[in-house]
């Protein structure tokens, strides 16, 4: 495929050794040439930098530091990125097919005149990872959904660089919905234009910490509220919890073959 458009995978970790290689191979996989990986660790003491350190002809740059959380690690990662087009895979996350970043960049092409492209992903338990757990299909998200605690899955999302630099940095003071709130401003507030593209794009470990436990699932919709507010759009609690229904049926929804 040929073009112009460069893009770069950011992916943060700490004491993630048991899963960061299949996240690492997944990258390495991808057919797409102008492709830079960058990973953020956050000064494991397991053998997680040993294990990137060992992938160092597909990994561009390595920041082994500490930091103040997943959102301060994904803002590093940013700065450092210097692809046209970003894209955050979790370190116990891996792409669906090694044609991801190809499909997303034709996507980008052929509509200049978007800043975000996003898919679906599917959950897998984490010591099985062909058996698909949950189907995140986001092809019914619109915008005005964020209100009421829809968003596109991250893990899926790709964006321009430029819209970071226009709309900022993740929030520091959010333990789980900072993804969340970027999603308010860049498509409520600076009103950015996007594409969904149908397909799976990302298959995610179950068990991330939006997604492990009650206490959690708490935090996660107070937190939702707050973004919201915070950017000048109304919502409520209970507006926010009526989506729990409609994700119930993503346990018995599965993608197409």
């Amino acid at each position: 495929m040929t073009t112009n458009l460069s893009v770069s995978i950011i992916t943060v970790c700490f004491n993630s050794e048991a899963t960061i290689r299949g996240t690492l191979e997944s990258v390495r996989s991808q057919d797409y040439e102008k492709l830079e990986h960058v990973v953020v660790d956050g000064a494991s003491n397991d053998g997680t930098v040993n294990i990137v350190n060992q992938y160092r002809n597909s990994v561009s740059t390595v920041i082994s530091e500490p930091d103040r959380g997943l959102y301060d690690a994904m803002n590093k990662g940013i700065q450092h990125a210097t692809g046209d087009i970003i894209g955050i895979l979790n370190s116990d996350d891996f792409f669906e097919n090694k044609d991801v970043i190809s499909e997303v960049v034709r996507l980008f092409e052929d509509h200049p005149e978007i800043d975000i492209v996003f898919g679906d992903v599917v959950f897998v338990e984490a010591d099985n990872l062909d058996r698909v757990t949950r189907y995140y299909q986001s092809g019914h998200f619109r915008p005005w959904k964020l209100r009421f605690g829809w968003m596109p899955p991250h893990p899926a999302t790709f964006v321009r660089k430029s819209a970071y630099e226009r709309v900022g940095k993740y929030r520091l003071d959010m333990r789980i919905a900072a993804d969340y709130d970027m999603f308010v401003r860049w498509l409520l507030v600076a009103g950015l234009k996007w594409q969904y593209l149908d397909r799976v794009l990302v298959r995610m470990r179950a068990g991330g910490v939006s997604t492990s436990g009650i206490r959690s699932s708490i935090r996660l919709n107070r937190e939702i509220v707050r973004a919201c507010r915070d950017n000048g759009i109304y919502t409520n609690l209970i507006f926010v919890l009526s989506k729990i229904p409609f994700k119930l049926l993503e346990l018995i929804r599965r993608p197409k073959p």
